[in-house]
């Protein structure tokens, strides 16, 4: 999608939300060319921060599952309940078309992205307090232009931020409905930044088209004696089916089912139904009847908790905006891991020396690599909002490159001999310094190379002291670093220039300027008198 067909949409939406007609708000736009999303805050900020919900418990009810499968449908049945709570007969009449999220038949998807009902509803339940409650709707799973890693990242979403998730099937519970449970939720275990014992509340399996009531009666007492045979962990099982099963109840704080029949050949086979009671089978408004109060009555809501504490609508929203950054972090994780695994193959553990030059043009090429493993990451979030993340992972990648080269010199036996060898050959020329201008006579030098060589020689027992016993590490650090100047500056010029620009450096030049001392009369022109 592309920025200008985003930025007319908002338009239009702004433009009815003047008008005041409560409709689905894009809440999570699908980028399809992509295979990416972005968060819409502006429209959640509108949707969350109303004044008369802002500061009140929010109950988030989600649909999510396989697309076609009537998920829209069940919803605009939901927001019927919410605005006739009052009445026996909410379910409406005969001829009454069914509106609200946008449906219809056939086999093309008609959700993209997560979508929200514009309008919060404040209920008040049976204690006295009110809560607002938010419907949403999510793009449905496995069409031909959506990847898994796509659906995977839709459904954490949803799940993470809902209070209850409705897992909508059809006909069934088949054992690759529960793997891909236990993968979509394992994403959203891996975008929080903590994993409680149960990092989700409420899933309820809605089975559509249920064909065996003889086997489990429809409704939620049926169910949920299916369920229970269907998760059941069995000792025969292979020890694949036994970890789903055990995943999955360890992910929810409770888990229910529900048995829907079919609605109707009419429902199914009419391509201009819309909605009408009239074309509904009566089994299927018998059990909707019960289905829409065990979500939504005063008594039955569940508000969203995050570590244990209930949350507001002001809360919910900024834990959207920090689901897009976990979302990001991951990223960056699993780009900077790409990353440091494949250098710990080149130069890490027990890998043998490289040379640095060679260390470098590897570290170019996999950080080029690793960049582009995280823009391929499907992230929530603009271009902008990601862009920030990328920065920040190269940032990481160089600091860790420099940890790498650091280790990689440890290898080197005549790196790591560089202190001593050099102290050694200065004293070893300072004797000799010595020795020839004592011999010609210049006793002046002569006492300056041995200066030098005694210097040299108590830096070399210092630095061998702090390497073995691991104190005034400072100190050690400073003769690396004279040594170091040495071994790589060998002019005298350059020498010394680099001396002074480490003895500058690590010493203020105001503590080597001597005082000046008071000058004393001379007595030398002072004639004696007798």
């Amino acid at each position: 999608m592309s920025l200008h067909t985003s930025q007319m949409r908002q338009e239009e939406e702004e433009d009815e939300e003047e008008v005041g007609v409560a409709r689905p708000v894009q809440i999570v736009v699908a980028d399809e060319e992509e295979h990416s999303f972005s968060l819409q805050e502006a429209a959640l900020e509108r949707l969350l921060l109303q004044e008369e919900v802002r500061d009140l418990h929010v109950v988030v009810v989600s649909v999510a599952g396989a697309f076609r499968k009537g998920k829209s449908f069940l919803l605009d049945f939901m927001l019927r309940y919410m605005y006739s709570q009052s009445s026996c007969s909410w379910i409406g009449g005969n001829d009454e078309p069914l509106t609200g999220f946008t449906w219809r038949g056939g086999c093309e998807r008609e959700t993209t992205g997560i979508l929200a009902w514009s309008e919060v509803f404040v209920v008040e339940k049976p204690d006295g307090c009110k809560v607002a409650v938010l419907l949403i709707d999510t793009q449905g799973a496995f069409d031909s232009q959506s990847t898994i890693k796509d659906c995977a990242t839709l459904f954490a979403l949803s799940t993470m931020t809902s209070s209850v998730q409705v897992y909508n099937l059809s006909q069934n519970v088949q054992e690759d409905d529960l793997q891909h449970l236990q993968l979509f939720t394992e994403y959203g275990r891996l975008a929080m930044e903590e994993v409680y014992e149960k990092p989700f509340q409420t899933l309820m399996f809605l089975i559509r088209d249920w064909s065996y009531p003889y086997e489990h009666p429809y409704g939620l007492e049926g169910g949920q004696s299916f369920l229970e045979k269907r998760l059941q962990v069995k000792q025969n099982q292979h020890e694949e089916l036994q970890n789903v099963r055990k995943h999955i109840h360890s992910c929810f704080s409770k888990i229910s089912c529900f048995l829907l029949p079919h609605p109707g050949l009419k429902v199914a086979t009419n391509p201009h139904f819309d909605g009408r009671l009239r074309d509904i089978d009566e089994d299927f408004q018998k059990e909707l009847v019960n289905l829409v109060p065990t979500l939504l009555s005063p008594e039955n809501l569940v508000e969203k908790e995050i570590r244990g504490v209930k949350i507001t609508c002001k809360d919910l929203l900024h834990y959207f905006k920090a689901t897009a950054e976990a979302n990001n972090l991951a990223a960056v994780a699993g780009a900077k891991d790409l990353y440091n695994k494949s250098m710990e193959q080149i130069c890490g553990g027990d890998r043998p020396y490289i040379s640095p030059a060679e260390l470098e043009r590897r570290h170019s090429e996999l950080r080029l690599a690793s960049v582009r493993h995280f823009c391929s990451v499907k992230k929530m979030g603009g271009e902008d909002f990601c862009r920030r993340y990328q920065e920040q992972l190269e940032v990481e990648l160089d600091e860790a490159f420099a940890n790498f080269s650091k280790h990689n010199d440890g290898k080197n036996i005549f790196y790591a001999a560089r202190t001593p060898a050099t102290l050694f050959a200065v004293m070893f020329v300072m004797y000799v310094g010595s020795l020839v201008t004592g011999f010609v006579g210049i006793s002046s030098v002569a006492t300056l190379c041995n200066l030098v060589m005694g210097v040299a020689l108590t830096a070399l027992c210092i630095w061998a002291y702090a390497k073995y016993s691991g104190e005034f590490r400072e100190v050690g650090g400073v003769i690396d670093q004279v040594a170091e100047t040495l071994w790589e500056q060998r002019t005298p010029r350059k020498i010394f220039s680099k001396l002074f620009e480490v003895a500058r450096s690590r010493v203020p030049l105001g503590s080597l300027i001597l005082a000046p001392r008071p000058r004393l009369a001379s007595n030398n022109n002072v004639k004696k008198k007798n």
